[in-house]
């Protein structure tokens, strides 16, 4: 079994943009880049209910460099545009994965179908770290689709594992990924009594959005909360109280520097330095219309 090193949680939340009422569960600068590598940081916008009309929510145009954003959308629906042309809806189910790498320029709103009817918004957003080599790769889009997405059923009616990134029991995710790491997005039936197989070496992260889940027989995890695991083991156990829902992240750490500001994760605040300069130069690219 992998050993629980803590769990964690946020008592407070903030909006990003007029858009996300967040919490972050997780980030580099609270727990450490070398315990959490690969991913960096993970927002949980749990669901709340925005009234129908009052113009378009969200974020305006911002840039990313050096990492990767993973955005999965749990209740409603998110209209996308970015400096390489791409965009698109992402509505339940549905995942975009944007490589942000030597600089992107992006925005991200309500849709509009969305903001005219109103409705439950819940979403979840994951940085994902790349290793030096690849933080100048091109910016790239990536629209996963819920169809696209293969699912695996668990056992004796315990639930589901919607495989996003890596694979699981002989499914392999649609996500294309610069380094070795699994993105699982389960939900667990009340009683569940399940064994999950993850890497031995990998970084496990269990985030508990919704319920409560017994982790290994011995700790209580809340939603919304995080349980970090160690390296080693190749096994967790999850027994549900109620039904819940979760992510269940594991990938090869990156065993390099992490240096970050804002929208910015670079080795070096040299390269941080580099990473304004290039945006304040245009490099990025710009949106257009």
């Amino acid at each position: 079994m992998k050993t629980l090193q803590g769990v964690y949680s946020a008592a407070n939340g903030h909006w990003v943009g007029n858009g996300f009422p967040v919490r972050t569960l997780f980030n580099y600068d609270r727990m450490g880049a070398e315990h959490i590598s690969p991913f960096l940081m993970l927002d949980y916008a749990a669901p709340f209910d925005f009234s129908a009309g009052g113009g378009q929510r969200g974020v305006g145009q911002h840039p990313h460099r050096g990492f990767e954003t993973v955005t999965l959308v749990c209740q409603g629906e998110l209209e996308h545009r970015d400096s390489t042309g791409s965009g698109g809806l992402i509505g339940e189910g549905d995942v975009q994965w944007m490589t942000a790498g030597a600089g992107i320029v992006h925005e991200e709103f309500h849709s509009r179908d969305f903001t005219e009817r109103g409705g439950t918004m819940e979403m979840v957003q994951l940085w994902v770290n790349l290793p030096a080599r690849h933080k100048s790769a091109p910016a790239n889009y990536q629209t996963l689709l819920a169809d696209s997405i293969p699912e695996v059923i668990l056992p004796d009616g315990a639930g589901r594992v919607r495989v996003v990134a890596g694979h699981y029991e002989g499914q392999r995710g649609p996500a294309r990924t610069f380094t070795d790491l699994n993105v699982w997005d389960l939900r667990l039936s009340t009683g569940a009594d399940t064994q999950l197989a993850v890497p031995v070496g990998h970084t496990t992260l269990l985030v508990v959005l919704s319920g409560t889940v017994m982790v290994n027989g011995e700790s209580l995890v809340r939603g919304p909360s995080v349980a970090l695991h160690g390296r080693e083991g190749d096994m967790l156990r999850l027994q549900a109280n109620n039904e819940a829902k979760l992510l269940l992240l594991s990938g090869e750490p990156i065993d390099e520097p992490v240096v970050g500001h804002g929208p910015f994760v670079m080795n070096s605040v040299e390269e941080i330095q580099h990473a304004f300069t290039d945006f304040q130069q245009g490099k990025y690219g710009a949106l257009k219309g």
